[in-house]
């Protein structure tokens, strides 16, 4: 079997691939084509086949991450839709929940709801919070809002109606009312159910998600079927999956009937990537760390086990469903570097791929980040991108040079202190993170990858007294690793907030859970092409009258003997570990109950490499500034460099798709893995 993983970013689409049967991958990069992304998909899997000799009756999985329905929240791209909603709730999306993300702002606004009130329609139907009806759905004005929402120009629908988190027959109904009216006319028209997606209690947050996935439905379905129908021609025995936000993968068709679930594709594949890294280095704390030309994403992961968040954000909107757990930090290589009187500023603006830092020769002339690193020296301007791509070191000086007048600082200076407030930016975002979670910085090893992380990532570890920083072999095309060892994996929850639960009813809830979960990995692939499936459980826990609650493991030995008590224990410990208090004798309510499915497909191993006692062939130097001074560092080439070798900092290393910074209180040795391991002497 022949597995590909794909990632597109703004800039670079990467490629990798792994055949079964020869155990080695191959990864390169195409130029990214906003805004069809799918002709550079074509074009790089074109190259791909080409390079790994695949032919048209090969069996061939590809894994591909997409940033197709991210960029539509964010750019709001798409064709109107509607919401329709319980009576008296038509203004659910615009009063949200009466909080202000800069409340001391007092210019602060609301963010414009994705879909406008006039497209809002109230429909006559309430359930209770059991689940029973109190006044039958109105399926007569459901028809008329249909006709009504169509007149003014809505192509599609989400439903969102009260409490149908515990009965979704209300919503159901609704869907086939609509598609009744407007079916002959419209054909299959595109419904989204807020209690098939995902099912839980809070009004607004299961609204927004209904309403997102409404809203990317047509270009994501646009887009998957652009790329099947290419894969038809071209790859008849070839099967795609579209990564999702939970670090897992889903078949395309799952992905074209809930794209809500890919708005974190690109971000969660690199730390599936670097959960794979934890898990074969026996475990620990391990903090990602993914710089691009725009943003960082940080994301913790502990004892080999992801970081999930029952919560994120997308553009301006809460995403509410198991995710990745992902910080965002507004720093990347494109940041632009600015004055604000005498203060020196790193973004958030971004010079973005086009024009791009002014080093790129696009035309950009304000300095960015990429720029500070050519003028530090950290990169080579004749083998950036392995020779094929030429830095212009004089458009950086020119764009750089505005600040150094401003500040009285040369060029190099300049730079580099633009260097340290980008870091500083990183810190202020990711120490609070860290802490949020009781982890100490000390304790963490930083895993970097992104274009520009091997570069800033040693910086940032560096500033903030980390020990140890890993770097994986291809680490520019770490995110699109992540498509070969990603799992088809899916979250399936129950809402029992209000019951009481004994052993019995949680047993039942979560066989229920189960059974719902396996029908749905069934739907995805066949069962003989699996290596493993496993099952873990969840419940979200608080103490009554909390507004906050944590999440438990459940183990299966608990489940068997329905031992309440232990869980109730769990849930103490980890309010401890976090708060550095809790109260075991208060009382302890349920609120939900999760089943993650995890169905393993085939995937490359992790062979180490026999230690070799070779000397370190050192490939040239040049000077680099860091600590307020230029200093003489060796440069390495990181192909020529063996399971073993060890280089002391300051010194740079480069490769093909990255360069890497060894700052001076560092030693970086190559384990029996291939990872460059930087550690603090």
């Amino acid at each position: 079997m022949l597995r590909i993983g794909i990632d597109i970013g703004g800039t670079f689409t990467d490629f990798v691939a792994w055949r079964s049967a020869g155990g080695e991958t191959v990864s390169f990069k195409v130029p990214s084509t906003p805004p069809n992304y799918a002709e550079g998909f074509k074009a790089g899997l074109t190259e791909m086949l080409g390079r790994v000799g695949a032919g048209a009756d090969e069996d061939i999985m590809i894994v591909h991450g997409t940033t197709v329905s991210t960029n539509t929240v964010i750019e709001r791209s798409a064709p109107p839709i509607a919401l329709l909603t319980t009576a008296g709730f038509r203004d659910v999306l615009n009063l949200q929940r009466l909080r202000l993300k800069q409340p001391t702002d007092i210019f602060n606004q609301r963010v414009p709801a994705l879909v406008p009130r006039h497209l809002v329609f109230e429909i006559e139907e309430r359930l209770m919070a059991d689940g029973s009806v109190r006044k039958p759905v109105d399926l007569d004005g459901v028809r008329r809002a249909a006709r009504t929402a169509q007149e003014r120009g809505a192509t599609g629908f989400a439903i969102a109606f009260y409490h149908s988190y515990r009965n979704p027959d209300h919503e159901q109904a609704a869907r086939e009312a609509i598609r009744e009216e407007l079916g002959e006319e419209l054909g299959d028209v595109d419904v989204s159910l807020s209690s098939e997606i995902w099912p839980q209690i809070g009004e607004y947050e299961r609204a927004v998600v209904a309403v997102l996935n409404a809203f990317v439905k047509p270009k994501m379905n646009s887009y998957i079927a652009d790329i099947e129908a290419f894969l038809a021609k071209t790859l008849p025995k070839a099967s795609l999956f579209i990564t999702r936000s939970n670090g897992g993968a889903m078949a395309a068709a799952e992905a074209r009937q809930f794209p809500v679930q890919t708005l974190l594709s690109g971000p969660a594949s690199g730390v599936t990537a670097a959960l794979a890294v934890a898990e074969r280095l026996g475990g620990g704390q391990f903090l990602t760390f993914d710089m691009g030309g725009t943003s960082t994403d940080v994301s913790l992961i502990r004892n080999a086990t992801a970081t999930v968040s029952s919560s994120a954000e997308v553009g301006d909107f809460p995403l509410s469903m198991p995710v990745t757990e992902i910080e965002a930090i507004g720093a990347g290589g494109g940041s632009i570097i600015s004055l604000d009187g005498r203060v020196l500023r790193v973004g958030p603006r971004s010079a973005g791929a086009r024009p791009g830092p002014a080093c790129f020769g696009h035309g950009g002339t304000e300095p960015a980040v990429s720029d500070a690193y050519l003028l530090c020296g950290y990169l080579n301007p004749e083998n950036f991108l392995g020779g094929r791509m030429r830095l212009d070191r004089a458009a950086a000086e020119r764009a750089m040079q505005p600040v150094c007048d401003a500040a009285g600082l040369d060029v190099g200076a300049a730079a580099e202190a633009a260097l340290t407030v980008a870091t500083s930016n990183m810190v202020a975002r990711v120490l609070p993170y860290l802490a949020r979670h009781g982890v100490d910085p000390e304790d963490v090893t930083l895993v970097v990858y992104g274009g520009a992380g091997s570069l800033h990532g040693p910086l940032l570890a560096r500033e903030m007294g980390i020990g140890q920083v890993l770097i994986p072999p291809t680490p520019s095309v770490f995110c699109a690793s992540g498509g070969l060892v990603t799992q088809l994996v899916h979250d399936t929850v129950a809402t029992v907030q209000g019951q009481t639960i004994d052993a019995g009813v949680l047993k039942a809830e979560f066989a229920d859970i189960e059974t719902r979960a396996r029908a749905w990995l069934a739907g995805q692939i066949a069962p003989e092409l699996l290596v493993k499936v496993a099952i873990a459980r969840f419940v979200d826990m608080r103490y009554r009258g909390q507004s906050f609650q944590l999440q438990v493991n459940v183990p299966e030995d608990v489940l068997a003997a329905g031992d309440l008590g232990r869980l109730a224990k769990a849930f103490h410990a980890e309010h401890d570990r976090l708060y550095s208090h809790s109260d075991p004798g208060a009382e302890v309510e349920y609120l939900q109950l999760r089943v993650r499915i995890s169905g393993a497909l085939p995937a490359p191993g992790a062979d180490a490499a026999k230690l070799r006692d070779i000397p370190v062939e050192q490939a040239g130097s040049r000077p680099i500034r860091i600590g307020d001074s230029w200093r003489e560092a060796p440069v390495f080439d990181r192909a020529r460099l063996a399971a073993g070798s060890r280089i002391p900092g300051p010194a740079m290393i480069e490769q093909d798709d990255t360069t890497i910074l060894v700052p001076p209180d560092f030693t970086a040795v190559v384990n029996d893995f291939g990872d460059l391991i930087l550690s603090r002497e």
